[in-house]
């Protein structure tokens, strides 16, 4: 899990979005409205819109991308759990939220960090880059 993850607005732009997934080198922005999570947003998601006729990133709002079917788990949930979910719903990330509070997100490559920790039998170390 990535703790303290960004987040973004629900009224800022898709290059805003852009701006700080780069920055950041994240792929996975919870969406907040008022404080309280409404939605994810994910590069995907901003480059299937950007695919479209006559938009225009610095013009169209977070909330035309995002998707509003987000997995929230708690931090105590067992990874086999949120994994399983994960992959029925088809989803690249959870966000850990902890009394209405984001505190976490867990992403496919938190998933892929914690596949290599189990085949290796190294609990808690991540592995090398170049494994």
């Amino acid at each position: 899990m990535t703790v303290s993850p960004h987040t973004i607005a629900i009224e800022r732009t898709l290059s805003d979005a852009h701006k700080l997934m780069r920055e950041h080198g994240i792929r996975h922005l919870p969406v907040l409205e008022g404080g309280r999570l409404v939605g994810m947003v994910s590069q995907r998601d901003l480059h299937l819109l950007e695919t479209l006729r006559d938009v225009n990133p610095a013009e169209i709002r977070v909330e035309e991308a995002m998707s509003q079917d987000v997995l929230e788990v708690d931090p105590a949930a067992s990874l086999a759990r949120v994994a399983r979910v994960m992959g029925k719903r088809k989803l690249g990330s959870a966000v850990v939220t902890h009394g209405g509070e984001i505190v976490g997100i867990f992403s496919t490559v938190d998933a892929l960090f914690a596949l290599a920790t189990i085949a290796n039998g190294t609990a808690g170390a991540q592995p090398a880059e170049n494994s």
